[in-house]
């Protein structure tokens, strides 16, 4: 599905009865305009419309790239960089929150803050719809669009509860004269997706299959997003809050939701990876896919943080390198392929997964400062012909020029999450996943087609996964079975750079793999043969100035001398951890605190407002 007339309309508008400054200001829209607004089904659109620049990000705009990939998402354990690494959080900020519609997030959490802005716009469709529509729509579009409605307003609860837990439910529009609704404390959680819940089963039994128009949220986009959101759910109520039934009740759903898209016939795996996200056009691959289009002002900054041209301080660490499975579908310590333990780059491009190499350049780099390891996921192959050919990226690929498009959300995570929440659902009873399951997600992703340049490279598919040969990887999580194991090592090859992985670690209860001092990988890059691959680089300014570490975890300067020992996993002295983020007094790095203003808010207007488990409510 393609959305490009939604985004240019929408990139100049001011969004439709917005007016907001203060957390605690709701506007009202009790105005002439509002009165008169509501009088055709090209009017509800137009207004939901304004929904998709909110949830629909793709590469962002120019240079805005809240919620864009690469540039943002790189928070986690995937990514080191060229400093001390970005800390959790360890203190209650002295104020949290908004009212506006424009676009804040929380990139430690990888979602909004504390605003309420797109619930209340949601409530207000869904109040004007059924109050002054029913006899101007039919009943398949009344319900289509209540579909929509409610589908946005459980896409926002979904993530203001994935980040702060428990949150202020509401389901109609609040007024600025009811102060008891206005200033109400947080919904228990369980009671709000309750609701969310509900509010995606009628989305997906009464958005419209086909709206006629690729570019319109339809069914299929629909159960798409709540595979996603239902299986984070479901993970953080079996592991974070230990509640076995509701996570069975969203491992359940995201199931539904993703057999839904999975028996259309709609969608495939058919495209190779590297072009899903450096192509102009949509695929089979892509439910929802955003394109740009420079004549019309709507262009991107992401491509250009990938054109090999512009130095970065982020890029893979050497844990998310090891993690890549070897080509006969085993991890890198129990693999059969010949020299599976080598890790320059161009063996690792051969024995690893097809992802490994469309990921990243096949060469190491000082310009990726803090790993040598330069991620090209997000640029299409031909856009770096010019390093060989001499001169600078073509205009396209630099600055805020880009017109690639982006997978907002694709088959393969569907796949994903299906299998996922069965092989979760099987450990509460359910179904025990079978072989044919794998078939039908992780074998079909691992069959899609490789790129001709890249099997110029030696790069070669990944075996299936067998379940009855299953790696065993000695570096898994003991507390983890090995099939889960292997279906989240799937997730992370997928998702690289992506959304995922901040919001997989915590859903899993598992921020302790962020933990610098448990793994010094997390500090490393790639491995660089300074003397053979760079040579440029031993020069007598950077003596003290490069440093590797061998494979026995030994450290090797350069002093202006020793060119021929500088071989091993660069790890410049710059790369430091962080400080600790578990079992520390006070701080839940699981869950987002609200601002100390907001509660003392609250209170000089005689309510209450609870800050965050694990948080206190006084600055600490």
């Amino acid at each position: 599905m393609n959305v490009p007339k939604i985004y240019m309309i929408l990139t100049g508008i001011i969004f439709l009865f917005t007016n907001c400054n203060d957390v605690l200001d709701r506007p009202s829209l009790t105005t002439s305009e509002d009165d008169a607004y509501w009088t055709s089904e090209d009017r509800v659109r137009l207004y939901a419309n304004a929904f998709y620049t909110n949830f629909f990000v793709g590469y962002g705009l120019k240079y805005e790239t809240t919620y864009a990939p690469n540039a943002n998402y790189t928070f986690n354990d995937d990514a080191v960089r060229l400093s001390t690494q970005t800390q959790f959080g360890r203190t209650v900020p002295t104020s949290k929150g908004s009212t506006s519609l424009d676009m804040m997030w929380q990139s430690e959490f990888t979602g909004p803050t504390w605003n309420f802005a797109w619930i209340r716009k949601a409530n207000v469709m869904l109040d004007r719809v059924s109050a002054r529509m029913k006899d101007i729509l039919t009943e398949e579009q009344y319900n289509h669009w209540m579909g929509i409605g409610r589908f946005f307003r459980g896409m926002e609860y979904a993530r203001l509860v994935n980040v702060f837990g428990d949150v202020p439910y509401y389901d109609t529009e609040v007024l600025n004269t009811d102060k008891d609704a206005l200033y109400k404390d947080r919904t228990p959680r369980n009671e709000v997706m309750d609701a969310v819940y509900d509010d995606f089963d009628f989305a997906m039994k009464n958005v419209r299959l086909d709206d006629g128009d690729a570019q319109y949220v339809n069914r299929y986009v629909v159960a798409a997003f709540v595979s996603r959101w239902a299986l984070f759910e479901a993970s953080w109520q079996k592991y974070y809050y230990k509640n076995d039934e509701r996570a069975k009740k969203f491992f359940e759903q995201a199931i539904t939701a993703a057999d839904l898209v999975m028996s259309s016939g709609k969608y495939d795996i058919v495209t190779d990876f590297r072009s899903l996200f450096g192509s102009t056009k949509s695929t089979k691959d892509c439910i929802l896919y955003r394109t740009y289009d420079a004549d019309k002002g709507v262009t991107h900054s992401i491509a250009s943080t990938c054109n090999m041209n512009d130095p970065t301080d982020v890029g893979p660490n050497l844990d998310l390198i090891k993690a890549f499975i070897c080509t006969d579908g085993k991890d890198w310590q129990t693999s059969a392929v010949a020299n599976a333990a080598d890790f320059t780059l161009s063996n690792l491009i051969k024995t690893r997964d097809a992802r490994f190499e469309a990921s990243f350049y096949n060469k190491p780099t000082p310009r990726a400062k803090s790993c040598y390891l330069y991620v090209t996921k997000f640029i299409p192959r031909s856009a770096l012909e010019y390093i060989e050919k001499g001169g600078s990226p073509a205009p396209e690929f630099q600055g805020e020029k880009n017109v690639t498009g982006y997978p907002v959300i694709r088959y393969a995570e569907v796949l994903l999450n299906w299998i996922e929440a069965k092989a979760e659902l099987a450990t509460l009873g359910g179904p025990a996943v079978i072989q044919t399951d794998i078939d039908e997600s992780i074998n079909k992703i691992r069959n899609r087609p490789i790129a001709e340049e890249a099997k110029a490279l030696g790069v070669v598919k990944t075996a299936d996964m067998k379940l009855d040969a299953l790696p065993d990887d000695p570096g898994r999580d003991v507390t983890v079975s090995p099939l889960l194991w292997e279906i989240r090592r799937e997730r992370r090859m997928e998702f690289a750079f992506e959304f995922s992985r901040i919001v997989d670690l915590r859903r899993w209860k598992k921020l302790e793999y962020m933990d610098t001092d448990r793994n010094q990988d997390l500090l490393v890059g790639t491995w660089v043969n300074f003397k053979d691959e760079v040579p440029e680089e031993l020069k007598s300014e950077n003596s003290r100035k490069i440093r590797v570490m061998g494979k026995d975890g030994s450290l090797t300067v350069y002093d202006g001398t020793n060119a021929a020992a500088m071989k091993g996993f660069f790890y410049p002295e710059q790369n430091k951890g962080r400080l600790p983020f578990l079992n520390v007094p006070n701080v839940n790095p699981y869950l987002s605190p609200i601002g100390i203003n907001q509660i003392e808010d609250y209170k000089s207007r005689g309510y209450t407002l609870t800050q965050t488990e694990g948080w206190p409510a006084s600055l600490n």
